[in-house]
């Protein structure tokens, strides 16, 4: 007997979608940081034994979309809830779950099995909560004219049980379990579930094959990952990377990438005084995609301006985000 089937991961911006799948996994498919819509493709990374395949799927943080790349991030997202086998919706312990409710009720008329997991629960343990407990105690027993504040509960495991609670009556035919990605808590558990929870299939991809997406993406997705770490405000979510020259001999790997941005003024700061901005980002980018490849690398980095490429269909549909 074979199980294979499509486990597709959903949620909000900045829950830890990324980090989950790159336990699930095991290898560094997503790139993961701290900053909200990291994410822009749907990302498959696949998960192989004699007797089993899961593919995985990494989607965009759901948003309501400014504009067209917004769109094209929340188509990703909302394919996913259209060929899942399997579907884990990621929230954590501090968002707001009835947050874009809109995708929320999708979810809830699916008749897949759906799994919520809470992830970020290791944040309970570090006084979450308790500030804004006191603050408030503070204020209604000062001002008795006040509506009365209720009780809040005090201790991780009260907080987390009341997080539950909620979730249970929104999503009342998911299984609910507290997760954390970064930390691997509960990710055994998890996949144990998933594993039962499969469909007898034959295998849907070689059994070798690691994900769907080419070399050349993890390249353009590994300098992006830079980009977000080391820049301020809009320029990371301006920015789009192609990878114009990728040229693979046994020993090592020629790479010529080009940085797009939306404006003269972006280009400037990408670039920073004396190119030591730009040097930072493709050094540190070097050194990822070394170890990522297991290979020498020779990258060369180029900035250049294509107006408001995130509003433009050809532009997009030109980056891979396939808005047709």
């Amino acid at each position: 007997m074979h199980k294979a089937g499509f486990v597709n991961i959903v949620g909000n911006p900045n829950v830890g979608k990324s980090t989950l799948m790159n336990q699930l996994v095991g290898e560094r498919i997503s790139i993961a940081t701290f900053k909200a819509q990291t994410t822009r493709h749907r990302i498959m990374g696949i998960v192989n034994t004699d007797d089993m395949q899961i593919v995985f799927s990494d989607t965009p943080g759901v948003l309501k979309p400014n504009y067209k790349l917004q769109e094209s991030m929340l188509a990703f997202s909302e394919s996913a809830l259209q060929d899942a086998d399997v579907l884990l919706y990621v929230t954590d312990v501090v968002e707001n779950p009835e947050k874009n409710m809109d995708f929320l009720e999708k979810v809830q008329r699916m008749q897949i099995p759906v799994i919520l997991l809470i992830n970020k629960i290791d944040d309970l343990g570090r006084g979450y909560g308790g500030a804004e407990v006191r603050g408030r105690e503070k204020t209604s027993a000062a001002d008795k004219s006040r509506t009365p504040v209720p009780p809040y509960p005090r201790t991780p495991e009260q907080l987390l049980s009341a997080i539950v609670e909620k979730w249970h009556s929104l999503l009342p035919n998911a299984e609910i379990l507290p997760i954390s990605a970064k930390n691997k808590f509960g990710v055994d558990m998890l996949l144990k579930r998933i594993k039962d929870l499969l469909p007898e299939s034959p295998a849907f991809f070689d059994k070798d094959q690691l994900t769907d997406k080419p070399a050349r993406f993890f390249v353009s997705e590994i300098i992006r990952e830079k980009i977000l770490l080391y820049y301020d405000k809009e320029i990371p979510y301006s920015v789009e990377v192609s990878v114009e020259r990728f040229k693979e001999t046994d020993r090592n790997i020629h790479i010529n990438a080009v940085i797009y941005v939306e404006r003269d003024s972006q280009k400037g700061i990408i670039i920073g005084h004396q190119g030591v901005a730009l040097k930072r980002v493709s050094t540190e980018a070097r050194t990822a995609l070394e170890k990522f490849f297991g290979k020498s690398i020779f990258l060369e980095t180029f900035v250049k301006v294509d107006k408001d490429w995130r509003s433009s269909e050809r532009e997009l549909n030109n980056f891979g985000y396939n808005l047709d």
